[in-house]
């Protein structure tokens, strides 16, 4: 029982370190990345919505990190954000 246990918690911490590298995560102040440009992102209906976009171009750029410096609208919210590589 403890074999099975400690192989589905060795498989459950594989699988979160695995998902950590594939995308581009918001910048924490303990990484030293150096900035490598924008992106930006329009036709957002919310804020997630339009964080997912800058997440997803940021992703496409190959940044390891992003932070997002502008978000304005209502219904068709755009924003940007620095990417980090």
């Amino acid at each position: 029982m403890k074999n099975v246990l400690s192989l589905c918690a060795g498989l459950a911490f594989a699988t979160l370190s695995f998902s950590a590298f594939s995308a581009p995560q918001l910048l924490d102040n303990n990484q030293q990345l150096r900035p490598a440009g924008t992106v930006s992102a329009q036709g957002a209906r919310n804020l997630d919505d339009l964080e997912e976009k800058l997440a997803e171009k940021a992703r496409q750029e190959g940044a390891k990190a992003y932070v997002v410096e502008s978000a304005s609208g209502e219904n068709h919210m755009f924003g940007t954000a620095t990417i980090y590589k």
